[in-house]
């Protein structure tokens, strides 16, 4: 077996272990009906609102640390399209919850159904990065405050895709008094980029970009290709349909803050190229 095909061996082993960190507690057979809720609740700074979806067995009453759950978006997606989509009629939302989780989502403003900063209604290049990591540590973490406040916990378990471990990641060295775990699933990284003939073009406040199996499975194997990403054309859909003016746009694209970018030093023509296709995960903090 090549180094590389060890390599996708061993993270896809882990990704697989991040859920049976959560799988304990229901049989298969006594899956639970669960409860979703949404909320739009207050960030720090006046006039920003953060969109907050909750999903739990609908029978549970009793809530613990050890059973709360936070998921923490990347910088492309916004939460409902990354945890909460179904495929064959199963979130990875809905795996958590069936198992007696009470688990949440949260989006960072300029994503998904949280406020969208007005320089999102400018063209990119007339203002610099938006939603930079130190503005999406204090929204996570009014996320948090709310959660703990409503079920009367102390702390809570916090999972980070891509950027979203950056994030939780963040938080939890400011505040490990409220993270009882910390999971990072596709943590990113940084690249060294092939040498460019020209000067890359500067970094705008956001990126506008289709999601695009071409952009998305870059590295992987051409004799898997084929088979990766089930359903890819709903997910797809969703993703757009995520952003109200983006998705009207023709071509329609998704438009995400590009302040992660500015974070990691990632330029904009790689920001319009970033891929998300990572499987990797950190133990308990």
């Amino acid at each position: 077996m090549s180094y590389r095909a060890q390599f996708v061996t061993l993270l896809t082993a882990a990704a697989l272990a991040t859920f049976a960190v959560f799988s304990s507690g229901r049989a298969a057979d006594q899956t639970p009906k669960l409860l979703t809720e949404h909320f739009m609740i207050d960030a720090v700074d006046p006039g920003t609102k953060l969109y907050i979806r909750n999903k739990r067995p609908e029978d549970m009453t009793q809530f613990a640390a050890q059973k709360t759950l936070l998921f923490v978006h990347g910088a492309t997606l916004p939460g409902e399209v990354t945890f909460d989509f179904p495929l064959e009629g199963l979130s990875w939302m809905d795996y958590i919850a069936q198992r007696g989780w009470d688990v949440y989502l949260v989006d960072v403003r300029g994503y998904g159904r949280s406020t969208r900063p007005p320089e999102m209604d400018q063209p990119a290049a007339s203002n610099p990065p938006i939603a930079t990591t130190d503005v999406a540590v204090r929204d996570v973490g009014s996320a948090i405050d709310f959660i703990l406040q409503r079920r009367g916990v102390s702390k809570l378990s916090l999972l980070g895709w891509s950027w979203g471990a950056v994030i939780t990641g963040a938080y939890t060295g400011d505040h490990n008094e409220k993270v009882d775990n910390l999971v990072f699933f596709a943590p990113g990284w940084l690249r060294t980029p092939p040498p460019s003939q020209t000067a890359p073009p500067p970094l705008g406040a956001y990126v506008a970009a289709p999601p695009t199996r071409e952009r998305l499975q870059v590295g992987a194997p051409d004799d898997r290709k084929r088979d990766l990403m089930p359903g890819f054309e709903a997910w797809a859909a969703a993703a757009i349909a995520s952003d109200p003016v983006g998705s009207k746009q023709e071509p329609p694209v998704l438009r995400s803050p590009a302040g992660y970018f500015r974070t990691t030093g990632i330029s904009g023509r790689q920001a319009s190229h970033i891929m998300i296709q990572r499987r990797s995960r950190s133990p308990r903090w």
